[in-house]
């Protein structure tokens, strides 16, 4: 039984961060390298902007900023399931590699495959996916012992691995490329919201519509996971297929993420952390507050970072890593 004090927290808490988020969305729509006056925000929503006005806010502002959003918010959900699962704090998917090995797969389709442009958008996720499903295969199997289960910090140490070796092997692909596909992939590695328009919204959508819910459905389970092996066998709980299922639903958010955002770690390290820190470790709680807390930072960090250098400025992944990397040391200190 949830305490009805720490429900009413939860609200207020979810009612700020959709304030901030609303307040981040207004700031961003002005700023840009085709300046938008906030005066004029209201008469383009409606229809009544003129032809620049209207081009610059629905074609450029609007379709990336929810894209933003939406990223942050998956990566935030994956983070948050790998914490769970994995009972390791530390577990993140750009950090253990989840985000590389999808990554990988989507340099070589890129590179190596044909492109439709018709079904280009919607075929990335499912490459990432299953690149990533591959990465967290070969992660789960090397950090597996028969009889302890799955170990919390070969877990995190063998993730670190592969996301270096992957990283290398893109580094090493590109370096014999197309000049187009180089800087394609460099944006990439450099974690550059790339996916600038409404299609790729209509490619992350479904996958965050179905899994979303779904995680939601299964936090009690999440809450049984995180405990010790023994106690979760006590209660009857099929860990193995929980874990797998819930890894599945990690891994899928992360790749639908990255396949439009690029490589971008730490929104699913520090917003499951921030959400606990502010209503507890129950995922029935703390769920809502990460996703919020993910669409927060990375929209953020990216309204940030476009506008500090001009015309393209700073990646969303460079500006998330100056903030997440002393928040991941100091975890480190911590724990």
């Amino acid at each position: 039984m949830i305490q009805s004090a720490l429900i009413r927290k939860q609200r207020i808490i979810l009612c700020t961060l959709l304030v901030l988020i609303l307040l981040t969305i207004i700031i961003g729509m002005g700023l840009g390298y085709a300046s938008l006056s906030y005066d004029r925000l209201l008469p383009t929503l409606i229809g009544q902007g003129t032809f620049k006005e209207e081009f610059v806010l629905f074609s450029i502002r609007l379709p990336r900023i929810l894209i933003t959003v939406l990223a942050g918010m998956a990566l935030a959900l994956s983070g948050a399931i790998l914490q769970g699962v994995t009972r390791n704090d530390l577990a993140d998917p750009g950090i253990i590699g989840i985000n590389s090995g999808a990554g990988l797969a989507i340099t070589v389709y890129f590179l190596f495959f044909p492109i439709d442009v018709s079904s280009f958008v919607y075929m990335l996720p499912l490459v990432g996916f299953c690149g990533a499903l591959v990465t967290s295969f070969f992660l789960y199997i090397l950090s597996y012992n028969r009889r302890e289960g799955l170990l919390p910090t070969r877990f995190v140490l063998v993730g670190v691995g592969l996301s270096m070796a992957f990283s290398g092997a893109m580094i090493v692909l590109i370096s014999s490329s197309e000049r187009e596909k180089v800087d394609f992939v460099t944006k990439w590695l450099a974690g550059n919201i790339w996916g600038t328009d409404w299609p790729f919204i209509l490619a992350m959508l479904p996958w965050l519509v179905i899994l979303i819910p779904f995680t939601l459905y299964k936090a009690n389970r999440l809450n049984i996971l995180g405990l010790s092996e023994p106690v979760a066998i006590g209660v009857g709980v099929s860990i193995e297929k929980e874990r797998i299922s819930l890894l599945l639903t990690a891994v899928a958010l992360a790749a639908s993420a990255v396949s439009v955002t690029g490589g971008i770690a730490f929104i699913g390290l520090m917003a499951p952390h921030i959400a606990k820190a502010l209503v507890g470790p129950r995922n029935q709680l703390f769920i809502p507050v990460s996703l919020l807390m993910g669409g927060w930072l990375l929209l953020l960090a990216d309204t940030i970072g476009r506008n500090l250098v001009d015309p393209d400025g700073i990646p969303a992944g460079i500006m998330v890593s100056l903030i997440g990397a002393p928040y991941f040391i100091y975890l480190l200190f911590k724990k």
